[in-house]
């Protein structure tokens, strides 16, 4: 692992230690995430199951359990969905796993089981598995890594069951994945007799890292190395490979630059922006920073940091959201940022957090926690309703009902979140992290343990058994409680939250009590307090998080003369129904008062109960005639602007949203 100043990248300690914990080792208890980890459990997951077994009215058809019952003999019927249908089964076990390993359910369990032991029977001899293929086209296997994801399902099946293994120590999927992978190896790679090509859609790569961190198979490794390194020595490879197949899945609209929206422009090494499909991307350079770590890689380390920075500080939103352009779901230029066409898919966010997890695996660097928290509580939770059945697939800044999902060039934009989708890529890996959220909190390197997330609940590692009280993300009081000390000393690195004022941090050791911020020694915006931890020893952090005002780059066009609001990690949003919205005074008509005081409200009633709500000084702009254009300046009638927290947009009806507001004087 390398730990590196991130102004001028100096390696300063390696180890191979750095890991998250295993979703057995962590238990979440928190005011806020366990709420939306049972609705996920006891809401989510059933509605999905029932989602893949076709069994939801007025939903989109999934037929992906079919597909499998299909293809293992045990009903008549043809394929049916997304050439990658089966990723979704996948996702749904992962999150299945992790739901299981926080809260036991034998019944869940048992037709989890099924579903595995259905996918043994689907699969092949060889070890091949893939549905599409093996009911549609067996004739094409392995012909179009570009388009036909027959890695991408597979990488997706291995996360699965690696995750299935940790969670119930069960290893049929594991064995059954393993085959698989084998069978890709002996189809794929750098050896003579083998197709020399990478996947269309990145993803095999953290599948067969992932087993590797449990089975040790060397070939996994090998192989993940392989698809990574590989990867844009041949930019014209897709060209070529579908000039020989002679045939294509899916129409070529023009709209994109294959090299660039696989990322096959150049190796890794030698990309200095993101480009093309979002979610791709962000899959590539959590593998690659992985990599890194496993293989003691600096020049790979360095371009992940180099394409992070690229990511985070030209093409990422305010809410976390990542992916400018719908017409390629992906990435535009820097600083080319527009709030109501914009794509933001909630995969991508969930996959830029995954990303940032991997840069702390290699930097324990503050900007990386705080970019994944920033997608966490925005860009990845605006994803869902608060009921848990219906989605977003689609982020967007700024929606305004008689445009967005109506007129071309915004009908991606929807107002409301539909049941489920025909690419349904999304709502499962939704249920998948925010399952696992809990590993995403803590690192542990040798004898230091990271906090990256304030996440109340539980958590047990070589150094030290912990267990956090958390108020976040509403509150900022964080308490840490040492419950069994497993060596003499440790060191607990604590993230110093940007956005915190009047920090403070209180070591409290039987009857002594110490000033932790004169006690430790800050790094890359982490507290490193290191002592000889007993049990009972606690850590108390308390900070102030005001309402801050924030504005956007000069160069974001989008957002020019405007303003958005943040408190803590919630970034807010202002929608139609708190504004008093007509026909003649839209939320367009709306501005923030310069200097405008911000306070803060917790809502008492209705759905968002519970959360915290901003009130600024505002002011709406009247006219005093109806003509298109007028010579008068309108008139400013004061008003207070109420804004809700982003995440929780789209709830109580369809209205207008905006995250940016102009501000005047």
């Amino acid at each position: 692992m390398f730990f590196w100043h991130s102004e001028a990248l100096l390696t300063y300690e390696v180890s191979n230690m750095n890991r998250r914990p295993s979703i057995q080792n962590v238990k979440v208890k928190d005011p806020f995430w366990s709420e939306r980890q049972q609705l996920i459990t006891r809401v989510v997951i059933p509605y999905q199951e029932k989602i893949l077994n076709d069994q939801v009215e007025g939903a989109e058809k999934s037929h992906a359990f079919a597909n499998f019952r299909i293809a293992a003999g045990q009903e008549k019927g043809a394929f049916y969905g997304m050439v990658f249908q089966d990723s979704d089964v996948a996702k749904w076990l992962e999150g299945v796993a992790y739901s299981l390993a926080n809260e036991p359910d034998p019944m869940l369990e048992q037709r989890a089981d099924a579903v595995i032991e259905l996918i043994g029977k689907a699969q092949q001899e060889d070890g091949y598995l893939d549905t599409y293929f093996i009911l549609k086209e067996p004739e094409r296997k392995w012909t179009d890594l570009q388009e036909c994801h027959e890695l991408y399902c597979a990488g997706h099946m291995m996360e699965a069951a690696a995750a299935y293994y940790e969670a119930t120590g069960k290893d049929k999927l594991l064995r059954i994945m393993q085959r698989t992978a084998d069978c890709i190896n002996r189809t794929i790679g750098p050896e003579d007799g083998k197709i020399h090509g990478v996947p269309g859609h990145e993803e095999i790569e953290l599948g067969l890292l992932r087993m590797y961190g449990i089975n040790h198979i060397e070939p996994n490794l090998s192989l993940a190395s392989y698809f990574i390194n590989e990867r844009g020595k041949d930019p014209e490879w897709f060209s070529k490979e579908k000039e020989s197949r002679g045939y294509t899945h899916w129409p070529d609209t023009g709209s994109h630059d294959v090299r660039d929206y696989h990322q096959i422009f150049a190796p890794i090494r030698e990309q200095k922006e993101a480009r093309g499909h979002a979610v791709r991307a962000m899959y590539f350079y959590t593998a690659a920073a992985e990599l890194a770590q496993l293989s003691n890689d600096q020049t790979l380390a360095k371009a992940c940091e180099r394409l992070w920075e690229n990511v985070t500080q030209r093409q990422m939103y305010i809410t976390g959201g990542i992916g400018q352009v719908a017409a390629w779901e992906g990435f535009s230029h820097d600083y080319d940022l527009p709030n109501d066409t914009v794509y933001a898919e909630t995969c991508a966010s969930i996959g830029l957090i995954f990303f940032a997890d991997r840069m702390l695996g290699l930097c324990a660097d503050r900007k990386y926690a705080e970019v994944m928290e920033r997608a966490l509580y925005n860009g990845v939770l605006s994803g869902m309703n608060l009921d848990g059945q219906g989605f977003f697939y689609v982020n967007p800044l700024e929606c305004n009902p008689d445009v967005s999902g109506i007129l071309p060039g915004y009908k991606h934009i929807l107002p409301r979140r539909p049941k489920w989708f025909a690419c349904a890529c999304c709502p499962p890996n939704l249920v998948r992290l925010i399952e696992s959220i809990g590993t995403y909190a803590w690192h542990e390197a040798d004898n230091t343990i990271y906090s990256h997330l304030f996440i109340g609940g539980d958590a047990s590692f070589e150094n030290a058994v912990l267990s956090v009280t958390s108020e976040m993300p509403w509150t900022g009081k964080v308490t840490y409680r040492v419950e069994e000390s497993r060596r003499p000393t440790f060191t607990l690195a604590l993230r110093l939250p940007s956005y915190a004022q009047n920090l403070s941090v209180r070591v409290f050791s039987g009857d002594t009590e110490n000033d932790g911020l004169k006690e430790g020694k800050i790094i890359a915006g982490y507290l490193y307090l290191d002592k000889n931890w007993k049990a009972g020893d606690t850590v108390e952090m308390t900070f102030d998080m005001p309402v801050q005002k924030v504005y956007a780059n000069p160069l974001v066009r989008a957002d020019a003369g405007c303003v958005a609001f943040q408190r803590g990690p919630i970034v807010y949003c202002f929608e139609g129904i708190d504004q008093q919205v007509s026909q003649q005074s839209p939320l367009q008509t709306m501005r923030v008062l310069k200097d405008a005081a911000a306070n803060v409200e917790i809502i008492t009633d209705g759905l968002l109960q519970g959360m915290y709500a901003i009130k600024v000084e505002g002011c709406r702009m009247v006219c005093s005639t109806d003509d298109l254009y007028q010579t008068v300046r309108p008139d400013k009638q004061k008003m207070i602007l109420t804004g809700i927290p982003y995440f929780a947009w789209s709830n109580r009806g369809t209205t207008q949203m905006r995250v940016w507001l102009p501000e005047i004087e």
